[in-house]
């Protein structure tokens, strides 16, 4: 058994939660209490309703997700957003959300671990977001088919990847300086073009993106918007579990995007 305060005090300091910036709807930390017990704890990326019940069915005291309850906003508490909340709480289930500072944290963060899953050497912080580096980047001497490969591997994909080879050499050339932000920034793919980005992997982008990456001259591959965020929460799961003693899993709910 571990206490709720010492495992989320925990989490707090490593990610560096109250230093980090993110949306206002992120509401980094612990989100929901409990008891103030913690037997065993699950991961997933969204603390959605499917999930919370899931959690809740398998007995876990914590749910560490990187995407929270409130993305929404302020709402009525009724409907979905009730009965999720009710099962948590009858379930004696705590949720602790990291958003941004569990994609950039530097060894257990999305963007750090899809890039080692990829063979990224040594990759370096770029992109300013409020102050922060908010992707890696570093050259890799591979032809796009091969990296495609890759990032397909790394999210279990079945199939290669949606991407578009903007650059003229195509699939074969070699792709260059890879920049990778992982979840929804294709939509940043302007920026960074002019950053010196010749490669680019993301989760996903608007249907412009694509068309805008061709006319830019940049390769961009799309590893899917969850498929790209379930390292981080896997790896806190791990963390936790062997820190504090108790069992630890992943709940893998999809979304497809």
């Amino acid at each position: 058994m571990a206490s709720l305060g010492e495992i989320t005090g925990y989490l707090d300091r490593a990610l560096k939660i109250a230093r980090i910036p993110d949306y206002p709807q992120a509401l980094n930390g612990l989100q929901l209490e409990n008891g103030g017990e913690v037997t065993s704890v699950l991961a997933a990326v969204d603390a959605c309703l499917p999930v919370v019940g899931q959690a809740v069915e398998r007995g876990a005291q914590l749910l560490v997700v990187h995407h929270g309850l409130f993305w929404q906003g302020a709402q009525r508490i009724e409907g979905s957003l009730y009965r999720k909340l009710k099962a948590a709480i009858d379930g004696g289930l705590a949720i602790y959300s990291a958003h941004i500072p569990l994609d950039v944290h530097p060894k257990i963060g999305n963007n750090a671990l899809l890039a080692k899953a990829i063979g990224m050497p040594d990759p370096e912080p770029f992109f300013d977001w409020k102050g922060i580096p908010l992707g890696l980047r570093n050259r890799m001497d591979i032809p796009l088919s091969e990296l495609v490969a890759r990032v397909s591997k790394a999210v279990q994909s079945p199939d290669p990847v949606h991407h578009c080879a903007g650059r003229s050499d195509g699939e074969t050339g070699v792709v260059g300086v890879v920049g990778v932000i992982t979840g929804g920034a294709g939509s940043e793919i302007a920026a960074i073009a002019e950053a010196g980005i010749d490669t680019f992997i993301t989760g996903e982008g608007p249907h412009w993106s694509y068309t805008a990456a061709e006319e830019l001259g940049v390769n961009l591959i799309y590893g899917g918007h969850y498929a790209t965020e379930t390292f981080g929460v896997r790896a806190l799961a791990k963390i936790i579990g062997n820190k504090w003693g108790i069992p630890n899993s992943f709940i893998d709910h999809p979304t497809g995007l």
